[in-house]
């Protein structure tokens, strides 16, 4: 019941028949801790899938309920960092972003206010995503990555699932 009424009450205020303030507000499907299940890139050029962050990466996706998200995702294998060239390297295996969400229909965009990269702070970055049962799956744009920019133009698939750890 309290779906339905959720539903009908979405429907109502994307229609604009409910007063207010208009925001986008996170749906419950998508609040809450998502864990890293895997990160696949898609390289425009030729069609090429590879998982730039191991078949194992770690990391997390947190949806709060005031329409804010934090990512913190690592690729596999991360060893301690002695030398300057290899704490750059670890920049490679590392996303990290923080910003307020709006959503529209199957996307939400993130006003960044921080980042591990600080060109991406002040960005607003979209993304597409599907939740089907405990997965969520999120599709990038095109763009060149930052961590793999040799590889030209490039879009991220995402896999997380839901816990609560």
């Amino acid at each position: 019941m309290r779906t339905r009424t959720t539903m009908i009450l979405a429907g109502l205020a994307a229609a604009g028949l409910l007063a207010g303030p208009a925001r986008a507000e996170t749906p419950a499907a998508l609040k809450g801790l998502w864990k890293l299940v895997s990160y696949e890139v898609e390289v425009r050029a030729d069609g090429r899938k590879q998982p730039v962050m191991g078949d194992h990466p770690t990391g997390f996706a947190y949806f709060t309920p005031d329409e804010r998200v934090f990512f913190l995702l690592t690729g596999e294998g991360r060893k301690p960092a002695e030398t300057d060239a290899e704490r750059a390297a670890l920049m490679k295996t590392l996303v990290s972003y923080t910003g307020k969400v709006t959503l529209k229909g199957d996307q939400w965009t993130a006003k960044l206010d921080a980042a591990w990269d600080p060109k991406w702070v002040g960005t607003e970055q979209t993304r597409t995503f599907a939740i089907e049962g405990d997965r969520l799956r999120v599709l990038t744009p095109w763009r060149v990555m930052p961590n793999w920019a040799d590889q030209g133009e490039t879009r991220s698939i995402v896999t997380f699932e839901r816990t609560k750890d």
